[in-house]
């Protein structure tokens, strides 16, 4: 039998910053362990079961699937969350939208909106610091809805729903003190989409248009209908398309816009606060 030292030594992924990192969080799933097992009991010796589970993880891995859909959950703000294929990947630059939105809005309740929830993420982490703030997250994909449903019950965070929408499509006359989204905004061209974990990511969560700026344009048109009078509108968007959706912003006739650095130092999102 092999021992756990020598599992992850012979690894043998595509070398990368996160190659070790990838080994211990596949190794450590199969056994059901936290990645601190492994490094204090190196001497342990899988079963044979664990070590061909492992192999078969690795081997897809190799293949370029992301981490996050071998092991089904992905970490982001303070919750762990599952993943499915049909959801796009939570990742650490979108923590600034609810950075942001905490910094922004009271702990006094209030309405809040996430558009295209996917796993349910910002919906959540918000719901999780805000138990006074009521959470609608609407996504068009029905499996979305289903899948940040169940992070929500496993969470057991009774401040958030969600339900089907394309958009504000199944909203009404519904307003929101803020409004969040992580939308489509990517070109169709971008050549990153044959790159990396991209590749295993749904296209419809990720391209918006030959510019990357459909679904930022419809977003930013119809938010207005569905914001309170103070409201605050709050996006994610591309590293390069800052000045542009601040340009979007300040056409549909919003205050205070503005836009904020992410972790690498790129304007990430966007915002301005609805007065009229």
């Amino acid at each position: 039998m092999a021992r756990v030292d020598a599992l992850l030594a012979a690894a043998d992924l595509p070398d990368s910053p996160s190659a070790r990192l990838d080994a211990e969080l596949l190794l450590a799933h199969v056994l059901g362990k936290p990645r601190s097992y492994l490094r204090t009991w190196p001497e342990h010796e899988p079963s044979a079961e664990q070590v061909t589970a492992f192999q078969a993880l690795l081997a897809r891995r190799r293949q370029g699937e992301p981490v996050a859909y071998l092991l089904g959950r992905q970490g982001f703000w303070s919750l762990q969350l599952e993943v499915a294929p049909h959801t796009l990947i939570p990742r650490p630059d979108t923590e600034l939208l609810v950075e942001t939105a905490l910094q922004l809005l009271p702990a006094t309740p209030l309405a809040a909106l996430d558009l295209g929830t996917g796993t349910g993420a910002i919906a959540l982490a918000l719901a999780s610091e805000r138990p006074a703030w009521r959470l609608t997250g609407v996504d068009r994909i029905d499996e979305a809805v289903a899948l940040a449903e169940r992070n929500r019950a496993a969470l057991q965070l009774g401040n958030a729903s969600f339900q089907p929408s394309h958009w504000f499509s199944a909203l009404g006359g519904q307003r929101f003190a803020l409004i969040v989204s992580n939308p489509p905004y990517i070109r169709s061209d971008d050549q990153h989409l044959s790159q990396g974990d991209v590749r295993f990511e749904p296209a419809s969560a990720l391209v918006a248009g030959r510019d990357g700026l459909t679904d930022l344009r419809e977003i930013i048109a119809q938010a207005p209908d569905h914001l309170e009078h103070g409201g605050w509108l709050l996006l994610e968007h591309g590293y390069d398309q800052a000045a542009a959706v601040r340009e979007l912003l300040l056409a549909r006739g919003f205050a205070q816009v503005e836009s904020r650095r992410d972790l690498g130092g790129h304007e990430r999102i966007s915002l301005g606060s609805w007065q009229a």
